[in-house]
């Protein structure tokens, strides 16, 4: 190859004393062999000789290739144009540099220590099993044939359907096999499940099925039951029930195609006629739902008129609620020997899952101590932020920027708007345990029939927000008075594409924090009086609606309830008619609270703006009031000590 040419590694050249003088030294001592002390003589008494390090200062080979030392100017001088060796080498001979400027640093100082970087990443367990797409796949496969025959044979065992001769005048429905694999709370397999289900779109109206509407429980009416039972310190069960919609009874004839796979070899061409209504019918949920009603009527329970899913029983001095959402139902209270009854009850008359405490309900964690009970949705933000490719994302500390506003015109349309509107959706479900990202869910909810590129990065925000606090959840705790209070505020014509305002209120019982909303009102207001005194109204519907609740839980309220209102305007109109020629036009459904007032139903008052808690559901908060809201309104990460 040759010997390497020399303009290639120029030596270096003599520099002029400016260039090697230290910023407090004359010129006369330019060629001093005296340097500045080092780290070690600097700051001790002895002196030693600087260790040679692999990691030089950041700072250090920059000023040394400006300024060399005298050590390197020696090595100039002595070398001769012809004998110049590679750069490489020469360096690595070199003797360590010298810090000669006055800059104290960490290794001047002596200082080692390591930066240690927090790490804000979220694991979660990775889903290695194949969920079979067709019946013939499944039968495949032990453990996905094991699943099918245990559907088949509870459908057979229920006696779901009886074989019949093929009609012209019927509507055959078709079927298909859903697999699902079903993990524990801390992502463990629980099992495999196979479930047939019809296919309800090929119903017909009128001739198949009629009504389809079916309750599910609130889940204010919720928080609000788990609440009085960890107050009260009563046990909490809850059930499962095995092929829930099996147990109703169908009134329509309908009548379905074999299920593929467990097709009768004798009858190939007979169809079902339905008796049981299977899942996926239009009108099964309202079977199940009735039927369920039903046998807790006849068993002396009462069904609730503020939510149709809760059912109490009262008698002597025992209470007991019953809370069903389909298929999943809580227990609990004041007697443990009453609550054991109605749990064996419901093991006589439906096939259920053996009673548990309540630790795993409709995807939210529970863990309960002596001194509250924490909810969180830990598992479900963790296959949220994994199914969108969010699990090792950079957190942020709030779950939408302050400034700039969104608004419904920025940015380019999405080519494909299903993955937004299907974020969207599941967030709406996580705001059951996170009033935190209540308003900023709300304000993405408004761009879903349009949405664009500035509307996907802010809902790629919120799983940024989450991924930082996956483990918060709301703390009920065991030690709360019993008052009712509420936070009502506006943020008047904040939308700043139709100026329309946005109302959010916070409702506690005691310390606990038990419904929330952030909802843009119906009209534009004139002034923030009214935009606040709307969003008052609004909160005295809900306060009103929760009072019946708690009559017919049988919770007394021993004073009327507060709403909390940062606006002096609103807090007067609500007492008295006040500024009526500017208030004239508001429509009369906003004034029934001054009746509410009037009687001693309930009492409005001014809180200042500092001490508003409902503000984080009108509007996008800086970081470090978000920060201490979010501590006042109880999202907290793990229940406290």
């Amino acid at each position: 190859m040759g010997p390497p040419r020399s303009d290639l590694h120029p030596s270096p050249q003599p520099t002029t004393s400016t260039q090697v003088l230290s910023p407090h030294s004359n010129s006369s001592s330019s060629s001093s062999s005296t340097s500045e002390p080092t780290a070690h003589s600097k700051n001790g008494s002895h002196t030693l000789t600087q260790p040679t390090r692999t990691s030089i200062e950041p700072t250090a080979p920059r000023q040394n290739e400006l300024q060399p030392t005298a050590q390197n100017q020696a090595q100039t001088r002595s070398s001769t144009p012809h004998q110049a060796a590679p750069l490489i080498p020469q360096i690595q001979n070199l003797a360590p540099p010298q810090n000669d400027h006055n800059m104290q640093t960490r290794a001047k100082n002596n200082i080692r220590k390591p930066k240690t970087k927090q790490s804000y990443n979220v694991t979660g367990t990775k889903r290695l099993i194949k969920e079979p797409t067709t019946i013939q796949q499944a039968l495949k496969d032990e453990n996905w044939s094991r699943a099918c025959s245990s559907e088949f044979n509870a459908l057979a065992g229920n006696h779901t359907w009886d074989l019949v001769p093929p009609d012209t005048r019927q509507n055959i429905v078709g079927c298909r096999w859903v697999f699902t694999t079903k993990f524990l709370a801390n992502g463990l397999l629980d099992r495999y499940k196979a479930r047939l289900v019809a296919k309800g779109f090929h119903q017909q109206y009128g001739k198949d099925y009629a009504e389809t509407f079916s309750p599910v429980i609130k889940s204010t009416t919720i928080r609000v039951v788990l609440e009085v039972a960890v107050t009260k310190v009563w046990p909490i069960k809850q059930l499962d029930v095995n092929n829930a919609f099996l147990q109703g009874e169908l009134t329509e004839e309908v009548y379905m195609s074999q299920p593929p796979g467990f097709v009768d070899k004798d009858r190939p061409s007979y169809v079902c006629r339905l008796k049981k209504p299977i899942y996926g019918l239009k009108q099964a949920p309202r079977a199940w739902y009735m039927a369920l009603k039903q046998f807790l009527l006849a068993t002396g329970f009462t069904n609730s008129m503020a939510d149709t899913s809760l059912f109490v029983h009262c008698s002597a001095n025992t209470i007991t609620y019953v809370l069903i959402y389909v298929d999943d139902i809580i227990v609990t209270g004041n007697n443990t020997n009453v609550v054991a009854n109605v749990l064996k009850s419901f093991a006589e008359r439906f096939s259920i899952k053996d009673p548990t405490d309540l630790h795993y309900f409709l995807g939210i964690e529970v863990t309960r101590s002596a001194k509250g009970l924490h909810l969180l949705q830990r598992k479900y933000v963790t296959d949220l932020l994994t199914r969108h490719n969010m699990l090792d994302a950079k957190p942020v500390t709030t779950p939408m920027q302050s400034t700039p506003k969104i608004t419904i015109s920025a940015g380019d349309t999405l080519d494909d708007a299903a993955p937004y509107r299907s974020l969207v959706g599941s967030l709406q479900y996580l705001a059951f345990t996170r009033p935190d990202i209540s308003y900023a869910v709300n304000r993405l909810s408004q761009f879903v029939h349009k949405p664009s590129d500035v509307h996907w990065a802010a809902a790629k925000r919120i799983l940024r927000y989450l991924a930082g606090t996956i483990s918060h959840g709301i703390y009920l705790h065991a030690s709360s008075p019993l008052s009712l209070h509420a936070y009502s505020d506006a943020d008047w014509a904040g939308d700043n594409d139709d100026y329309v305002s946005t109302n959010g209120y916070l409702l506690y019982l005691g310390r606990n924090p038990i419904s929330w909303s952030s909802k843009k009102q119906r009209g534009i207001a004139r002034s923030s009086t009214e935009a606040e005194y709307r969003a008052v109204a609004n909160t005295a519907s809900e306060v009103q609606w929760l009072c019946s609740l708690l009559t017919e839980l049988r919770i007394p309220i021993p004073s009327a309830p507060v709403i909390y209102c940062d606006n002096i305007g609103a807090t007067y109109l609500c007492a008295n008619p006040v500024f009526h020629s500017r208030m004239k036009h508001i429509a009369l459904d906003y004034h029934f609270v001054r009746n509410q007032i009037q009687s001693r139903m309930l009492r409005v008052s001014h809180v200042s703006t500092h001490d508003q808690l409902a503000d984080t559901l009108t509007k996008p908060l800086p970081r470090s009031r978000f920060q201490q809201a979010c501590l006042k309104i109880g999202v907290t990460r793990v229940p406290p000590s």
